[in-house]
This record gives structure tokens, sequence and C-alpha cells, in this order.
């Protein structure tokens, strides 16, 4: 697909074509409320599994890490932060904060877990060479109100 048209098709749809299961509910709420890595693998990896039933896609892997998130500094600054990423049936996701090491905040480790899986969804339900374009995060926005985020 031509890259204007990906761009194009990316914007025409809003939200995701499928609904949430209870299972994705109960996972999501108790994600929110976690903090360990083996709690957050362990329970990512199951709401991973749900919302790729629910949109009858391929699983994709996760994998989390307990390393600072790889950022960029200038002038003393951070000026790049890279929270997670998607890579061919992968998403991996730093566990703690930038700078400091801290652990993710829960909404920030669930937000992120989301934003990579739409990447996932993009690419093997639309068909799409995933980019980050206003549907991209109007289709983001809609799986978070499904998942009552």
């Amino acid at each position: 697909m031509r890259p204007d048209a990906n761009y194009k098709k990316s914007n025409k749809i809003t939200v995701v074509k499928f609904s949430v299961n209870q299972q994705s509910l109960k996972l999501t709420q108790f994600l929110l409320n976690s903090s360990t890595t083996a709690s957050r693998q362990k329970r990512g990896e199951q709401l991973l599994d749900e919302l790729c039933d629910c949109a009858r896609i391929d699983i994709v892997k996760l994998k989390i890490s307990d390393t600072n998130q790889y950022h960029k500094h200038s002038g003393g600054r951070v000026v790049y932060k890279q929270y997670g990423y998607y890579r061919g049936k992968y998403i991996y996701i730093q566990n703690l904060t930038a700078v400091r090491g801290q652990i993710l905040a829960p909404k920030t480790f669930v937000d992120t877990l989301l934003h990579e899986w739409l990447h996932h969804y993009d690419t093997y339900h639309l068909r799409l060479n995933s980019i980050h374009t206003k549907g991209f995060y109007l289709r983001l926005n809609d799986l978070k109100l499904k998942l009552g985020i």
C-alpha cells in the first residue's frame, strides 16, 4: 500500500471493531493496581491474549524488563523517552522510568501496553503499516473506553 493510501486508510478507521470480554475488563483493572514486573508480565500476557482472541488475530508476545526506559538527553534535560515498542509479534516494555529508575505508574504501564498492542491490531487486523495518525489515536481511545480506562 502506498504511504499516502496507508495514512488515509488509518485516519478513516476511528474505532476498534470488536467487543471486549469480561476477562479483559478484569485483567485491565488488575493491571491498573499492579506494580511488580512479574505480575505485569503474567497479567499483561493474559490481557494481550484476550484482546487478540476478541479481535481474532494472532497472539502477540510480551517482554517486560526491569530496566530504565530508553531516553536521550540534551542540555542536561530528557528530550526523548521510549515507553515501549512493537516489533513483529513482540511487545517490549521497560518497567522503570527513564531517569529515576522508579517503577512505571500503573496507568502509564497500561497505556503503553495498549498503545503497542494497537500497532499489532493495525498490522494483523487492519492490514496497515501501523503509524501514529489521528485515526490510530482515536482507535486507541476507543479501546481504552471499552476497557473502562
